[in-house]
């Protein structure tokens, strides 16, 4: 038996660095929001900024990631016969961990991906593919894998970067399409006016600087959080194999290089954009783990 206590874990800390790199463009997405805003509701800016901050605590409720988080990720209720694969497997891990049934949530992706990860505070998600493919055994593997990322509190700091990059993102998107529009109204309408010319290639080009303002900022906070990320699946393992789910996991993983040859990131642009370490060298941790244990 291992304990069911969550911790956290060196990795939940340095997952806060990507958290830390948004907050200057979640602070100016959100200040553009709140210009127009005030006008019509008179609140003031650090009210906004701890309001918003606060609902991110809702995130961490099961009901609303069932509700809201779990949609939102493309996930659904698991059909009858996924829930009849899944409870076997799962129970095996609960029990493992002495953890009731109720505490967390798992929710189904569908998609043919060999997949799965954890988000909020209760809820895994996992592919339809990794149900349908993988032996129970294996699926059990991958789960405990999931659960080790909440127990050691690594979904804490994703779940609320991702919170704070919401409207970021959804200005970056609108600058481009304003950009986009500003481009198409000077070339029809503006073409016989050189002043006018300028003034919406000037607006355009403004438009593109603010939108990749706020692109590059999420990208650098992207890669941050990839390498930090991937210390976090490492340790996922080793508790994954404390809990006893060490070989299953890894025959998991196995399957994975077999499905996804040359999944070894090759250049430094695959490195920075990798969000997991290389799946033969998680399995040569896990194995060493599990010959340690066995020589112990």
């Amino acid at each position: 038996m291992t304990s069911t206590r969550r911790r956290v874990d060196s990795s939940a800390v340095s997952a806060f660095l990507p958290v830390v790199a948004v907050i200057p463009l979640w602070l100016l997405a959100l200040a553009i929001v709140w210009l127009p805003l005030r006008v019509v509701w008179h609140i003031s800016f650090v009210t906004l900024s701890l309001g918003y901050l606060a609902a991110a605590l809702l995130l961490f409720l099961r009901p609303v990631q069932v509700a809201i988080l779990a949609p939102l990720l493309g996930a659904r209720r698991p059909t009858r016969h996924e829930r009849a694969t899944l409870d076997i497997a799962w129970r095996s891990v609960l029990q493992a961990n002495r953890l009731p049934a109720r505490r967390f949530v798992i929710a189904v992706l569908p998609i043919d991906e060999l997949n799965a990860f954890a988000c909020g505070g209760h809820l895994v998600v996992v592919t339809s593919y990794a149900i349908d493919t993988l032996p129970r055994d294996e699926l059990s593997g991958v789960l405990a894998h999931e659960l080790s990322h909440h127990l050691g509190s690594h979904t804490v700091a994703l779940t609320i970067g991702h919170w704070l990059s919401l409207p970021v993102v959804a200005l970056a998107r609108i600058g481009f399409f304003l950009q986009n529009v500003a481009t198409a109204a000077t070339r029809t309408f503006a073409r016989r006016s050189s002043s006018l010319t300028v003034l919406g290639q000037l607006t355009s080009a403004l438009l593109m600087a603010i939108s990749w303002v706020f692109l590059s900022g999420l990208l650098l906070s992207n890669v941050i959080a990839n390498v930090v990320g991937r210390n976090a699946e490492l340790q996922a393992d080793r508790r994954a194999v404390t809990m006893g789910f060490g070989r299953p996991l890894a025959s998991a993983l196995r399957r994975v290089i077999s499905e996804r040859r040359g999944e070894r990131p090759t250049t430094f642009r695959e490195r920075l954009a990798a969000t997991h370490p290389p799946a033969r060298t998680r399995v040569a941790q896990i194995e060493a783990l599990l010959r340690l244990r066995r020589n112990r």
